[in-house]
């Protein structure tokens, strides 16, 4: 079982959304202590995320706007797993959709959760190196308002301390990157 699982009892599931991309219930459950009682969750099939670097050094940065938080979030490519699709297939695939680039090195830096106080969400990370820009322009989805940036990993950073609003599975994902980023 990955990231430690240990099952808690069911004892009775209450779907009360299901979306496109993921589902919302109220479970009544058996934790493995014995202890019993209600947990809301959202239940997510996965992500994906890449740490682009080119070759010159620059990191390849998405600014997205995002409903949720009303503005714009500097963000890696990412993307939701696809039914039957693993990840290293769904970041393939988000990468050149949503940035133009093509990576032909791949590491991977690790899993994590997103949010486990209420979503099962796992997001697998991947530092994408060796990069082709592709001659055909990033389209992104249908539903995306994002344009693409290339940042210094120095600049990165002093985004994330200065308050600049990045979501934290690129934080994460950053400083699991930041030592194979051969920095000089």
């Amino acid at each position: 079982m990955p990231l430690g699982k240990e099952p808690a009892k069911l004892i009775q599931n209450k779907l009360h959304y299901q979306g496109r991309k993921f589902t919302f219930s109220v479970d009544k459950i058996e934790l493995p202590n014995g202890v019993t009682g209600e947990w809301e969750c959202i239940h997510h099939p996965g992500g994906a995320l890449a740490v682009p670097i080119t070759d010159d050094g620059k990191l390849v940065v998405v600014k997205q706007y995002r409903y949720p938080t009303q503005g714009r979030i500097l963000e890696f490519p990412a993307g939701t797993l696809e039914v039957g699709e693993d990840a290293a297939t769904t970041i393939a695939r988000e990468i050149e959709e949503e940035t133009g680039y093509r990576a032909s090195k791949w590491h991977n830096l690790g899993e994590f959760f997103l949010a486990p106080g209420y979503c099962d969400e796992i997001i697998y990370a991947y530092l994408a190196q060796d990069l082709e820009k592709l001659a055909v322009q990033p389209a992104g989805d249908a539903d995306e308002d994002i344009s693409i940036m290339l940042m210094t990993p120095s600049e990165f950073e002093a985004a994330i301390y200065s308050g600049e609003p990045i979501d934290a599975k690129s934080i994460a994902a950053y400083f699991l990157a930041k030592p194979l980023l051969n920095l000089s």
